[in-house]
Order: C-alpha cells, then sequence, then structure tokens
C-alpha cells in the first residue's frame, strides 16, 4: 500500500439540499388526466422543464405494468419523475424512479455543540434588488418582498405571500406549504405563471385588461382571482 495514497484519501461528505418538487397526482380515467397535461404543455411548453416531479399514486390502484406505462408516458412528455409515493413497494420494480416518503428532504448535518440560544428563524425575506433570469428564490417560511422586478425565467417561491415592487414577468408561487389565504401582488404584471396552494394560472389564461397594471391574485375557494390594485 502507498503511504502517500493512503494519506491523501479525501472523506465523504454527505449534505442535505432541498428542491421544489411538483406533484403529480392522477385520477382516473388516466387518459384523460394525460390530456390535461398535454393542455397545459400546449399553453406553456416550457412549464416542466427542468423540474422534478413526484408522482403520487395514492388515489389510484394501478398494476406495476400500469405504473410503468404512466411513467413512460410521462417521461415521453419530457417530465422527470424523481420518485413515486402512496404505492407498495413491491409495485415499483428496480428500473422505476425510487419509492419517497415523508414529503421533504431532512438535511443531514454534523452534529454541532449545543447553543445557550437558538434565533428564530425570520418568517418573511426581503431582496433589495431585482429577480433576474434564470435566478429562483425558495422561501417556504413566509412571506417574499421584491423592491424590484422580477424578470422573465424568474421564479420566487413562498411559504406566505409575495409582494413585487416592479414588474412581474417570471413566476410567482405563493402557499406553497398549503397556505390557501396566501396573496401575489405586483405592481406591473405580466406574469409568466401565478400559483397560490397548487393553483395556477398561466400567461396565456391571464386577462388582457390586467397586463402592466398592478395587480392582486387570491384564492376563493378552489378558483384563482386575480383583479387590478386601485
Amino acid at each position: 500500500m502507498d503511504a502517500n495514497a493512503e494519506t491523501a484519501r479525501q472523506p465523504v461528505r454527505l449534505r442535505g439540499r432541498s428542491y421544489v418538487a411538483f406533484v403529480f397526482s392522477p385520477v382516473v380515467p388516466i387518459v384523460e388526466w394525460l390530456a390535461e397535461i398535454d393542455a397545459t404543455l400546449a399553453r406553456s411548453p416550457g412549464f416542466f422543464i427542468g423540474k422534478p416531479v413526484v408522482l403520487d399514486l395514492g388515489a389510484v390502484e394501478l398494476s406495476r405494468a400500469a405504473v410503468q406505462h404512466l411513467i413512460l408516458s410521462l417521461e415521453k412528455r419530457n417530465i422527470r419523475i424523481l420518485g413515486v409515493e402512496g404505492v407498495e413497494p413491491a409495485v415499483l420494480s428496480s428500473t422505476m424512479p425510487p419509492l419517497l416518503t415523508g414529503g421533504r428532504h431532512c438535511a443531514i448535518r454534523e452534529a454541532e455543540p449545543e447553543k445557550p440560544e437558538l434565533k428564530q428563524p425570520p418568517n418573511s425575506l426581503l431582496l433589495n434588488s431585482p429577480v433576474r433570469s434564470g435566478q429562483s428564490i425558495f422561501f417556504p417560511d413566509g412571506d417574499v418582498t421584491i423592491l424590484g422586478s422580477v424578470g422573465s425565467g424568474a421564479e420566487i417561491v413562498a411559504g406566505g405571500s409575495i409582494h413585487v415592487y416592479g414588474t412581474l414577468r417570471g413566476r410567482a408561487m405563493a402557499g406553497v406549504n398549503g397556505n390557501a389565504s396566501a396573496r401575489i401582488y405586483c405592481q406591473k404584471i405580466e406574469a409568466e405563471l401565478l400559483a397560490i396552494d397548487g393553483y395556477y394560472q398561466t400567461a396565456e389564461e391571464l386577462d388582457a385588461s390586467l397586463r402592466n397594471r398592478p395587480a392582486q391574485a387570491w384564492l376563493e375557494g378552489d378558483v384563482m382571482r386575480i383583479t387590478p390594485l386601485n
């Protein structure tokens, strides 16, 4: 054994990291459910590009062959399946995405000495600069306020409400942890997508009379309302 090679070995570091993942919950008939996916892609072809998707099969009873066919059908639509939940392990084969449970990743951290006092995490995030194309802001703990515009291709994800003191051209997703009372406010609305607690509207669905105007969006039951701000 080469002693120098042994000395140069580096320990494996384990790190936790969280990503936003869409959760698909198919319902029967699956053909019609896939047709709705196709309709969404027709309105916004890049909607799922680069986004991991978790397939929740808790509402349907499918055989292994049917699950395999469903996964392939989604992959043909360029939808990447990160994992599957809501099924018995025996339903999945070794070639399918893994079975997931728990809904959220847990961070893997090195043991740290106890601290005398822990500060409470902030429940709001303030950004003093614009959010440019390609940037993604993820703040699941509360509201996000942006003192500027959100560029096309940028993304804001918040557990609470989203306030944009500029033009909102990118994607804004509020209430992602099940907060149906969250709202989205902006000085000028040109959004590619607005979403609150899983309900969304794409740019093609926005009323043309709202464009370039101050606006707010909120949920009324399972319907998203978008109105101008006075």
